[in-house]
């Protein structure tokens, strides 16, 4: 049978805001090592026959998780954009559909969040690979995970009597600290990891039966998708219409055929700032930290820095995170709260719980470094061979200085190239467009300046990364 990888990409990472931003969560983001999560998620597979991997992910996070998976050597077969987030259980749905399609009734679906920490990569290949009998005898298997402590904030499995793979006897919602010291001492239950190995036919089955109109809805997404160069948009009308669901709620509890697999290998969901400090190198005091951070008498604390130097004196059990356009210091034991605090942001209509200052978008990137009423300044990374799409502003003129680099500037009927420490300037209404036909990185500083300066006053003519408006 074919064992197809299912990475799931869907999720907003809001607990452990300032570094994760509703359009850059966790999952792209490099917390354990030179890699992002999405990516040791595929590079753990490295040993495992796998077939092409499945994506599924956010419709506004395509870019990033194309680019990402490249970067690292993985083509998806397909990568299922959802226009809507609708829970756990209908993205794989929908990468069972495809994967039938692709392979017949011959997949077995390995299903994998892409923003966990699993340390023992090894020890996960040998779970799957111990796995794989039970699931191609029709079980579905969920991969719990031994627990080292009495963790609230995971859900967990309770496990029959047995060996390797068993049956599971409940599933069971986040415990209070008294409950979760009981299962700890049970030696029975196991953290609830949210990975999965199922035949792709045999889960569909199982959703027929349980869940008959998310089944209906995501074969009509899917049916009516369109594919768009790289990616699969599902149908954005029969996506929203399909109940939204956990695979846990709609399918595994409801089953007779769930089966758990009890596995030690590292694993974390890191789900807060005081989970990612418990995965971290630390030092005798059990200090972490990350980038340039000093700390004197300090114990149990987690410092992440992205530029500048952040110095700690006499503190314990406090978490403290510099972005380039907000701050955040707690006490450890409250870290849960950050997600409120997100909220509260988004509810407020700051940018700071969507962006950072630097965004990325399919051509590269830019960074917002200045800004007052009629005037901002950004710093723009422009990748060899990327295009950026041919448009005008209606409010706002823009300067362009070329850092290093080579430009290909569109404005009006004219086309030219500018080199290092060369300028042009596009004057408002004026149709244009910035290219990098180099095979280095275009850097630039560009300088706007008008009565509104939002990232909306875009009317775009062309753009071969398919965006309008």
């Amino acid at each position: 049978m074919k064992l197809v990888p299912v990475l799931l990409s869907g999720g907003s990472g809001t607990r452990l805001w300032p570094l994760s931003r509703e359009a850059y969560p966790k999952q792209f983001l490099a917390l354990t090592g030179a890699h992002s999560l999405l990516q040791e998620t595929w590079l753990r597979l490295a040993g495992l026959d796998v077939a092409p991997a499945l994506a599924v992910a956010n419709e506004e996070h395509r870019f990033m998780v194309a680019e990402q998976l490249r970067e690292v050597g993985c083509t998806p077969a397909a990568l299922l954009l959802e226009p809507v987030g609708r829970n756990t259980a209908p993205a794989i749905a929908v990468a069972a559909l495809e994967a039938l399609r692709q392979h017949g009734g011959d997949a077995l679906l390995l299903v994998l969040p892409t923003d966990h920490v699993v340390a023992d990569a090894a020890g996960f290949r040998a779970a799957v690979r111990s796995a794989v009998p039970a699931a191609q005898a029709g079980k579905l298997v969920t991969f719990g995970v031994l627990p080292q402590t009495p963790e609230t904030g995971y859900g967990y499995i309770k496990a029959a009597p047995g060996e390797g793979v068993r049956a599971v006897a409940r599933f069971v919602e986040k415990p209070d600290a008294a409950r979760a010291a009981e299962y700890l001492a049970a030696g029975d239950h196991y953290w609830n990891s949210g990975m999965f190995l199922f035949g792709a036919q045999r889960y569909l089955d199982e959703l027929a039966r349980q869940q008959p109109a998310m089944l209906a809805a995501c074969r009509a997404a899917l049916d009516a998708g369109r594919r768009d160069s790289d990616f699969l948009r599902l149908d954005a009308a029969a996506f929203q219409a399909c109940p939204a669901d956990s695979i846990d709620y709609a399918v595994m509890e409801k089953t007779a055929d769930a089966a758990v697999l009890p596995v030690d290998i590292g694993w974390s969901d890191v789900g807060s700032w005081s989970a990612l400090w418990q995965v971290a190198e630390r030092d005798a005091q059990g200090n972490a930290r990350r980038g340039d951070v000093l700390a004197l008498d300090c114990r149990d604390t987690y410092a992440w820095s992205d530029k500048r130097l952040i110095a700690l004196v006499g503190l314990d059990d406090v978490v403290v995170v510099d972005t380039d356009d907000a701050v955040l210091v707690a006490r450890k034991e409250r870290v849960q709260e950050v997600k409120a605090l997100a909220q509260r942001l988004k509810q407020d209509a700051r940018s700071e719980a969507t962006w950072h200052r630097k965004v990325y978008r399919p051509w590269g990137a830019y960074d917002s470094i200045d800004a007052e009423a009629r005037f901002q300044v950004k710093r723009i990374t422009v990748k060899p061979g990327a295009t950026l799409s041919l448009q005008m502003h209606h409010h706002r003129a823009e300067h362009w200085i070329v850092v290093s680099g080579t430009a290909r500037v569109t404005r009006g009927e004219e086309v030219f190239l500018l080199g290092e420490n060369q300028s042009t300037f596009i004057p408002l209404g004026t149709v244009h467009r910035l290219e990098n036909p180099g095979k280095l990185p275009l850097e630039l500083i560009e300088v706007q300046s008008g009565g509104y300066l939002g990232e909306d006053d875009i009317v775009r003519f062309e753009d071969k990364y398919g965006r309008s408006g």
